[in-house]
């Protein structure tokens, strides 16, 4: 449920992003709204509601979290105060980037790395298996974040929906991924994960 709410943001960039921009006046005041400034403020503002509600509720949000409410608000503050779509589009390589930094900088700058971090309450795994996976979402979020790039400024007309759907769907991929790699491990004894075997690890 949570994951949904964090994507309620996005699904309102694209559906403004498509709509065609029109003049509104409400109250006395004429604004435009469609095309991708309007989306850029919406996706800002839908990020703050979303985020604050999930802090209210929660009283944390996770570093992944407060990255994200970051990175939206200022690449869309940039977008709007500069009147630059090409910044907007440096916001989820950047994200995702950073992501797979904080990956691979996790298995030296902190006692488990991330992805133990995050998924260790699920499953028991030896630390070789562990490093492989954190690796393993590195290498994903490095991939999304260079795809993003690629087709943010080769296919322009197609940007926003492989910002929505296809990193979810690449996500999606890994996620299976990830499944089948700890199922062997996901009905053993919690009590022994540095003597663990490996389970048919290949030779």
């Amino acid at each position: 449920m949570k994951a949904f709410l964090e994507y309620i943001p996005l699904l309102f960039f694209l559906l403004t992003y498509k709509l065609a921009e029109r003049v509104i006046n409400v109250a006395g005041f004429t604004f435009t709204f469609g095309g991708i400034y309007s989306a850029t403020a919406v996706l800002m503002l839908g990020t703050v509601l979303v985020y604050g509600a999930l802090l209210i509720k929660e009283k944390r949000l996770s570093k992944m979290q407060w990255l994200v409410v970051g990175a939206v608000l200022l690449f869309g503050s940039l977008t709007l105060f500069l009147r630059s779509e090409a910044i907007l589009k440096w916001k989820a390589p950047a994200v995702n980037w950073i992501m797979a930094i904080a990956f691979l900088g996790s298995e030296y700058f902190s006692t488990d790395n991330m992805a133990k971090t995050m998924f260790g309450q699920l499953v028991t795994m030896p630390n070789a298996r562990w490093k492989k996976l954190n690796q393993a979402w590195a290498l994903v979020f490095f991939i999304v974040g260079s795809a993003n790039l690629f087709v943010a400024f080769t296919f322009p007309a197609y940007w926003v929906d492989f910002k929505v759907f296809g990193s979810l769907g690449l996500l999606l991929l890994a996620s299976i991924a990830q499944i089948a790699y700890i199922y062997p491990y996901m009905n053993s004894d919690p009590g022994n994960d540095q003597e663990k075997p490996e389970i048919n690890s290949p030779k």
